[in-house]
């Protein structure tokens, strides 16, 4: 017999609110109480209280289910909606639209393109300090500039890019909040630089999409999501090659951004509605309810991962089990930008001289993107040492 989702499992609340102040102040301590609960009675699945029915999952049938069935987890009503720089295009259209959508989306974003780009990013690549520098900030700085030559031929103002994309550095509700002349000016300049393309063709990313349906609106958002996504997966990358450099040549870092993305995955929560109810494992899940899954709690599960805690970049010589690494999603719904973030951040890797780790703070710090506190202070080696 069914039983509701208020017998699952639940983190301790708070009187009055529930999950919701801890979902603001400290989510991920209260994501993996949660899981401990679930896992000690059996299961893969807990509920929050976050003023609507709200559950999470972890398991790999779970991410399964949620990424390919489509037409019960919906996206339009998810998070995305609720953050200006993502509510709109190909990220919010459901199926059946989606496909199509993003199949004229798909070859601008494709291997082949990216690589005909790669010259040119490679080129706006900034010099790498001689001495100490906050490799968080740093990369920061080099995404910015390999997002503006791979989408806009580094013509886009500077200026203009930092402002309109720094907000999604900072804790909500700051990413959240309307920023309608910024937005305005932003919308000039992109619709500046595709009329030109439009009149004399290119070849970088606005190039090809400025002449789809809704193309102007794809860029912005495929370029907000980008943005924050890459800067903090390359921090991350930058600092375990810095305390671990063994790793540190370019045959080992794919295995290392790969593991980097398994413990700090920015994309550390996704979310969808459920268009119907849904009975799952025993338990009735409402219509309507916010259904979560959690790419960090899947890649540090222990029962999915030998020691999930250790960085350990060789235990990618395997493949890893399915459906329990997602830092790009998964299915259809795969991230647009994965090959575009994997190649910038690779070539920004192979650019980095040694590297040792001076210090600073690395706990993972949750917001619309999972990122570390920082700073993270590392130092070229000197080529005598």
């Amino acid at each position: 017999m069914a039983v509701s989702v208020n017998a699952l499992p639940e983190p301790p609340t708070r009187p009055g609110n529930g999950h919701l102040q801890d979902w603001a102040l400290s989510p991920l301590t209260l994501i993996e109480e949660g899981a401990t609960r679930a896992r000690a009675a059996g299961g893969d699945l807990f509920r929050l209280r976050l003023g609507l029915p709200a559950v999470v999952g972890f398991s790999a049938a779970w991410n399964r289910a949620l990424l390919t069935n489509l037409g019960t987890f919906r996206s339009a009503g998810s998070f995305s909606r609720v953050v200006p720089y993502l509510s709109g295009g190909v990220i919010l259209t459901d199926a059946p639209g989606h496909a199509g959508r993003r199949g004229l989306m798909n070859p601008g974003f494709g291997r082949a393109h990216l690589l005909a780009l790669q010259a040119r990013t490679r080129a706006a690549l900034p010099p790498v300090p001689a001495g100490e520098f906050d490799a968080l900030a740093w990369a920061d700085h080099t995404v910015l500039a390999l997002l503006n030559a791979a989408y806009f031929s580094s013509e886009f103002d500077a200026d203009l890019l930092h402002a309109f994309l720094a907000p999604l550095r900072r804790p909500f509700p700051v990413p959240a909040l309307p920023r309608p002349l910024l937005f305005r000016r932003v919308e000039r300049e992109v619709r500046r630089l595709a009329h030109a393309r439009l009149g004399r063709g290119g070849d970088d990313l606005l190039s090809v999409l400025a002449p789809l349906p809704g193309g102007l609106e794809e860029t912005r958002v495929s370029l907000a999501a980008a943005h924050d996504t890459t800067t903090h997966a390359l921090a991350y990358a930058i600092w375990h090659l810095a305390n671990h450099p063994r790793w540190h040549a370019p045959q080992h870092h794919p295995a290392v951004l790969k593991e980097t993305l398994r413990l700090h995955p920015p994309g550390w929560m996704g979310s969808r509605r459920l268009s119907r109810d849904l009975l799952w494992r025993g338990v009735r899940l409402p219509r309507g309810a916010l259904a979560l899954y959690s790419p960090y709690l899947s890649g540090r599960d222990p029962g999915l991962w030998a020691q999930p805690e250790t960085f350990d970049p060789g235990r990618w010589a395997h493949k890893p089990p399915a459906w329990a690494y997602l830092p790009f999603g998964g299915g259809e719904r795969l991230c647009l930008g994965m090959h575009l973030a994997q190649l910038l951040i690779l070539d920004t890797l192979a650019s980095l001289p040694p590297l040792r780790a001076v210090g600073g703070d690395p706990t993972p710090q949750p917001g619309l993107t999972l990122g570390p506190r920082g700073p993270l202070v590392v130092a070229p080696v000197p080529a005598h040492a």
